[in-house]
């Protein structure tokens, strides 16, 4: 609409100037759609093309530089050979200097720089519209997340566990409550971080991991696969123990058929994948975890967490977010 009306009111003023000085109608038809077409081009060229690959994701901008002045000449040129070309005058007249380079640049600027600043700007107040309200959903999400971690029912099973092993095993009971109480720790810790680093969420998994087994017996196995270094690697806080909640929470051993699941890291992403059980499951609980994810993730990176969902397994690949140390 923005684009529209500039460019409107752009045809009417080229329009009442021709009028003016008599231009021939080859112009009429053919300079006013090329001025808008080439204008239009090249400002999809710096949203969708400039911009992204050299400014916004790598920060090159001696690269950024290079390629809009290359641009920013040709489609000068472009709309100087077709203003030739339409008025009669001869191609050849067209000078190639220094000058005529600098006058390419400067009439592209002046073009498409107040359509161009115009689509900026709506942009940046649709996106901070949009950070706000992803703002107020995390926040949401959060306290959700930490009621859940900490609630009175999550304490009452392990409570209920480390009592049958009091009385059954002793120093299991011991490890189980030291356990217990470094993730209660942890989550004490970290409640205001977004992000952990990836080892420390993993002891944080594998702490987890330990209540659940220790909790259900041989209905669940467990396998961590770190294929690279967890240095300088982070994920969201508590993502790993939401996931982990989930494998638990909507499957149960059938049949003595246990329930496997993997912690695969690699290089970008860290997969939580799980065989299936066929009891019914809470799919509201289970939306609800991994959509708190998603809200998280787009404020964090620009990738999101991907499900894969089939009749025998199910699985999440969240990405791993990497930070330089002095950040």
């Amino acid at each position: 609409m923005l684009l529209l009306i500039y460019y409107g009111v752009s045809v009417f003023m080229t329009i009442y100037q021709y009028v003016g000085s008599e231009s021939k109608l080859l112009e009429y038809l053919l300079d006013i759609p090329a001025f808008i077409i080439l204008d239009v081009g090249m400002i999809l060229i710096f949203l969708y093309w400039l911009l992204p690959n050299y400014i916004i994701n790598d920060k090159k901008y001696i690269h950024f530089a290079f390629w809009a002045i290359i641009f920013m000449t040709l489609f000068g040129y472009l709309e100087d050979v077709i203003g030739y070309w339409s008025d009669g005058r001869d191609l050849s007249k067209i000078k190639y200097n220094l000058q005529e380079v600098l006058n390419y640049i400067s009439n592209t600027s002046e073009s498409i720089g107040l359509p161009f600043g115009l689509l900026l700007a709506k942009k940046y107040y649709e996106n901070q519209i949009l950070f706000g309200s992803i703002k107020e959903k995390q926040k949401e999400n959060e306290l959700k997340l930490l009621r859940s971690q900490i609630s009175p029912h999550f304490l009452f099973n392990n409570l209920n566990t480390l009592d049958a092993l009091i009385d059954s095993d002793t120093e299991k009971a011991k490890e189980y409550l030291n356990r217990l109480s470094l993730i209660y720790r942890y989550l004490i810790q970290t409640k205001d971080a977004e992000v952990m680093e990836l080892n420390e969420e993993m002891n944080l998994a594998e702490n987890y991991m330990f209540l659940i087994k220790t909790r259900f017996g041989n209905d669940y196995e467990f396998k961590v696969i770190k294929n690279v270094s967890l240095e300088e690697k982070f994920v969201p806080t508590g993502a790993i123990q939401t996931l982990l909640e989930n494998v638990a929470k909507h499957n149960r051993a059938q049949h003595g058929k246990v329930i496997k699941a993997e912690v695969i890291i690699d290089e970008d992403w860290l997969t939580i994948s799980n065989t299936k059980s066929m009891i019914k499951t809470n799919n509201d609980s289970l939306g609800t975890g991994l959509k708190n994810l998603e809200y998280r993730y787009q404020l964090l990176s620009d990738q999101k967490p991907e499900i894969t969902d089939t009749l025998n397994h199910f699985s999440v690949k969240i990405p791993i977010i990497k930070l330089s140390k002095e950040s």
